[in-house]
Formats: C-alpha cells, sequence, structure tokens
C-alpha cells in the first residue's frame, strides 16, 4: 500500500532549515550618477570670457549628460563688481561690472544648446563666494546677488538651459551674521532656487554633542546657511572633497542636528568633488572622484536614520577655467 500523503506543513521546519543556511545576496551598492563638470570662471571683461563659456557650455552639451553645472564667479565687492575665485581683496587681478556674470552664463547656455546631444538639459547655478572682505554687507550683497540672478533667468533664450542661483559658503570666509545676512535677503528676493555648495570648516562629526564651527560659526548656523533659511527655496550639494570621508560625516552631523533641533530639513541635491581642480592646481588629500564623493555622501546619511536620503540627484566636479 502506498504511504500517505505527508501534510503539507511537515515540511515547513526543513524549508526554514534551509533557508537559514542560504547565504543573503549582498546588497546592491548605490551608483553614483553620471558627473557633470563646474566652472570657477575669471572674468576679464574680453571678448574672449564669452569665447571661454560658450567653449566650457559645448563641451557639456557634447558629454549628452544632464543635471547641475555651477558656474562660480568669486567675490562681490562695493560697486557693483566681481573679484576672481580665489583671490583676496589685495589682489590686484581685473573686476568686471556684475552684469558680466549674465553675459557668460548665456554664452554657456547657448553653447551647450548648440552641441548638445542625446537631449541633455542643463540646470545652471550661478554662484558666489561669501568672502566679506568686499566691501559690502551681507543683505545687500544677498539681494544684489538675487537681482543678477533673476535677470539672467528672465532673459534665458533656450529652454535646454534653466538659470538658478548658487552660494559657496564657507565659515572661514566670514561671520555667521554676515552669511546669514547674505542668503536671507537672497531667498526673499530671488524668483529661482538657491544651490549652496558649502563647506562645514571644523564642524563636528556625526554623533558629538558639540556644535562648534571654525571661525565662530556654530553647527546651526551652518545648517541655516545650507537650507535652514528657506528650506522649499533651497538645496545643498555640499563639498565632499576629502578622500578621508571627513566632510560626509560633517554634513550628517548638520542634518541630524536639525532634526533634534526640530530645524527644517536640509534637501540635499547631491555632491560637489573637485578633482578636475586638483588635476590642474594640486591638492593634498581633497582630491575625491566625483563617484568617490557622492558615494561618501550618500553611505553616511543613509547609515543613521535621521538623516536619510531617498535621492541624491546630481553630481558635480569643479574645475578651474
Amino acid at each position: 500500500m502506498a504511504p500517505a500523503p505527508r501534510p503539507a506543513h511537515a515540511a515547513l521546519p526543513l524549508l526554514v532549515a534551509a533557508l537559514a543556511l542560504t547565504p543573503l545576496a549582498p546588497a546592491t551598492a548605490a551608483t553614483a550618477p553620471a558627473a557633470t563638470t563646474s566652472h570657477y570662471l575669471t572674468l576679464t571683461g574680453a571678448a574672449s570670457d564669452l569665447d571661454h563659456a560658450r567653449g566650457a557650455g559645448c563641451a557639456q552639451g557634447t558629454s549628452g549628460r544632464s543635471g547641475l553645472r555651477v558656474l562660480f564667479f568669486g567675490t562681490q565687492e562695493a560697486g557693483g563688481v566681481l573679484r576672481h575665485p580665489g583671490t583676496t581683496a589685495a589682489t590686484t587681478t581685473s573686476r568686471v561690472p556684475t552684469s558680466r556674470a549674465i553675459d557668460a552664463a548665456h554664452a554657456w547656455a547657448r553653447g551647450f544648446t548648440d552641441c548638445r546631444t542625446a537631449g541633455a538639459t542643463a540646470l545652471l547655478a550661478l554662484g558666489v563666494n561669501n568672502k566679506s572682505d568686499g566691501g559690502v554687507g551681507g543683505a545687500t550683497a544677498g539681494r544684489a546677488w538675487a537681482t543678477t540672478v533673476n535677470q539672467a533667468a528672465r532673459r534665458a533664450t533656450t529652454d535646454a538651459v534653466t538659470i538658478t542661483g548658487a552660494v559657496d559658503a564657507e565659515p572661514s570666509w566670514s561671520a555667521p551674521a554676515w552669511a546669514r545676512d547674505w542668503v536671507r535677503a537672497f531667498t526673499t528676493s530671488a524668483t529661482v532656487d538657491l544651490y549652496a555648495a558649502n563647506s562645514a570648516d571644523g564642524c563636528p562629526f556625526y554623533g558629538s554633542s558639540s556644535t562648534t564651527c571654525h571661525n565662530g560659526w556654530t553647527t546651526g548656523d551652518v545648517h541655516y546657511v545650507a537650507g535652514g533659511a528657506a528650506p522649499a527655496r533651497m538645496h545643498v550639494i555640499p563639498q565632499i572633497y576629502r578622500t578621508d570621508g571627513v566632510q560626509a560625516r560633517q554634513w550628517s552631523h548638520i542634518s541630524a542636528w536639525g532634526k533634534r533641533a526640530g530645524a527644517p530639513a536640509l534637501r540635499f541635491a547631491g555632491a560637489m568633488s573637485q578633482s578636475k581642480a586638483c588635476a590642474q592646481r594640486g591638492c593634498t588629500g581633497t582630491d575625491n572622484t566625483p563617484a568617490q564623493a557622492w558615494t561618501q555622501l550618500h553611505t553616511e546619511l543613509n547609515a543613521h536614520p535621521e538623516t536619510r536620503v531617498s535621492a541624491l540627484p546630481h553630481s558635480t566636479d569643479m574645475r578651474w577655467p
């Protein structure tokens, strides 16, 4: 006589045991988006300014990559002029009217549009830094830059490029009040969003109870100028230059501080690297590739429940002209 059929539930212990012995597949690592190239522009007022900007835009259009690009024009000075990036008030390099940044932005946009492949589009963020040695107050400078970016966006002639604003706010470069005033004035005056490509000089790492950063800044100050000032209008794409991962840990601390303090959540847009700039001028320990920078930030933010992000859409790499 054939044996009685085995009850289905009798096989469950064997199935559970088999599953317990089956190794789990490793989690799939997040993949960094294809990087774009952002530029420090050193304008002189010559026709070559626009030729260079158009060439930079064309190169990015040819890449076929959509995404964020930042053009940094340096420091705002009294009299409505711009000073080259990477300089101090003592420099003898040429200053140009702020309106020259609008011309350069439109030249970049024309180059991108004329050369683009694969239907690429660009989000072009026009930025300055928070160096306070230019003889102009933070609020005045913020409003002035908002006016400049508004004009550039309003006069745009191509649907392939969307113009928005940017700031490189670093604790080493101004008192916190100056930077706070700049961001507050920009976000209340601009008709476009602001991308904060900031540093967190001297700030603690995730897990620290300290809130002390460099040059009299606090974690709260860094959080405010990275997005806390206007959470619906700001996006942070922090500088993740260091190869040791320190800067990513600083930004998870800043994000976690905001959560604990009941401040608005930071809207992380991606990571900024400077490998091209380092190849041009030399760096030690701050030459993360775009993929390394993005991966450090993504991994660190998603290592803690209160700082997790669902997406980091952008990766951009700085270079000199």
